[in-house]
């Protein structure tokens, strides 16, 4: 599970057995748990979260599409 960000105590992650699936994040925070789609973003997974916290969430990962875009071809071209 490499660890993507680490921002305002959220974890943005990835599974690695995921490679089949189109681009998405995983985000945990104490335990809370959320998976965004990438394009188009939207929450596709949430326990406990609240509409603020999923609002923040996603506009960390619009912030820093890039590099989770970046992050996932690196980890699943290996």
């Amino acid at each position: 599970m490499p660890t993507v960000l680490l921002i305002k105590g959220y974890r943005f992650f990835f599974f690695s057995n995921e490679r089949d699936e189109p681009v998405h994040i995983h985000i945990e925070k104490a335990e809370k748990y959320a998976k965004f789609w990438i394009e188009p973003l939207f929450v596709a997974v949430n326990y406990g979260f609240t509409g603020k916290e999923l609002r923040e969430i996603g506009e960390i990962i619009e912030k820093n599409e890039v590099l989770i875009k970046e992050k996932w071809d690196e980890h699943f071209s290996k």
